[in-house]
């Protein structure tokens, strides 16, 4: 006749399974393992310890055993299961990534969980959780474009080395105009956030016309020199250089950061600028917005103030962009610019070696 294994604890392992009994983050298997300890290192038989804690007499001698064969660890965690998973599921796991990744659909862009699953004789729940470990999502994508600018690295280089060190007695302005704003009225009204509910809008609007926002954002210290104008020429482009040649210290010199839009090189702008010689201006090269730091000031805007809002005319429209933009200024934010152009670089080459295996594929 087998005898239980003798149980004795030393103050440490009483003290730890006690915290563990009456633990109420403990895990419940946790709480039952340590009282099953707690109650045979007492003297109890296995078949009263099951019968107190509700449980089997198995399960008792389990836990005893695994106690006095391994102490405080034997019962944290599960003893490790043998065997490995069957080769046929592996094989699936691999045909359902390598669908996903490399084929698609002969009558879809993308493959969903029920067509995949579909294709290869399965569930779509083994598809979706093969999907999840694998951080794969294919209802989802993201848009992009490699510059092809020739003086793509010369630019860049310029730019970021604005950033990182801006010259000394100069401001560095980035600008850039954000063109056909609308001043959008929804046909009825919308309902408020309330719990349990988003606020609505209609999908419908009237268009009461649109204005253009010009904006030239100081880098060292966050605040916006704004204008809207009916249109976006050259003629507009060069009344907005004029007011900031006024609201900027005459006393020193301007780097402009802008874009390749054909306004900002017309010869007019050019010949006002061999006039104007504290402006230096610097263009981003083609295909960078996202190099242009105005941008990330226009896609705050443009979330915070004028997708969700509702104007009954154009003078609205403006008095809320300007009333926004006087809000920034008077609490401005400097705008610290920490990716250095050799990361730039090597993820845009990167990107470009990507491409050309596509192409190539």
């Amino acid at each position: 006749m087998r005898k239980a294994p003798k149980i004795e604890l030393t103050d440490e392992d009483r003290a730890t399974l006690q915290r563990w009994s009456r633990g109420r983050r403990t895990p419940m298997r946790q709480i039952l393992r340590a009282q099953i300890v707690l109650l045979a290192a007492a003297g109890v038989e296995n078949q009263e310890i099951a019968s107190r804690l509700g449980t089997t007499r198995p399960t008792v001698g389990l836990w005893r055993r695994r106690f006095a064969e391994s102490g405080i660890g034997g019962i944290e965690q599960d003893a490790p299961r043998g065997g490995r998973p069957p080769k046929s599921r592996q094989d699936l796991v691999t045909e359902i990534v390598r669908k996903t990744t490399q084929e698609t659909p002969p009558n879809a862009t993308q493959w969903t969980t029920r067509s995949l699953a579909q294709e290869l004789g399965t569930n779509q729940s083994l598809v979706h959780r093969v999907w999840k470990s694998h951080g794969l999502k294919p209802h989802l994508s993201r848009t992009f474009k490699v510059s092809t600018d020739p003086r793509f690295e010369e630019k860049l280089l310029d730019v970021v080395g604005l950033y990182l060190n801006p010259p000394e007695h100069a401001l560095v302005l980035c600008a850039d105009e954000k063109s056909q704003i609308q001043a959008l009225d929804r046909t009825q009204p919308g309902l408020p956030l309330k719990k349990g509910r988003a606020g609505t809008m209609t999908h419908d609007y009237k268009r009461h016309g649109t204005t253009t926002l010009f904006a030239a954002l100081n880098l060292a210290d966050g605040t916006v020199i704004a204008r809207c104008q009916a249109r976006h020429r050259h003629q507009e482009w060069l009344r907005f250089l004029q007011a900031i040649d006024q609201e900027t210290p005459s006393q020193l010199d301007l780097h402009l950061i802008a874009d390749n839009y054909a306004t900002h090189k017309h010869p007019k702008v050019q010949a006002w600028l061999t006039r104007h010689p504290r402006f230096h201006v610097h263009f981003i090269p083609t295909s960078s917005s996202w190099l242009n730091v105005v941008e990330s000031f226009f896609s705050k805007l443009t979330r915070q103030r004028i997708r969700r809002g509702v104007f009954l005319s154009v003078d609205e429209l403006i008095e809320a962009i300007l009333a926004y933009i006087d809000q920034n200024n008077a609490e401005p934010k400097p705008f610290i610019w920490t990716a250095k152009a050799e990361n730039i670089l090597d993820k845009v080459g990167r990107a470009r070696a990507a491409l050309d295996t596509a192409r190539t594929a």
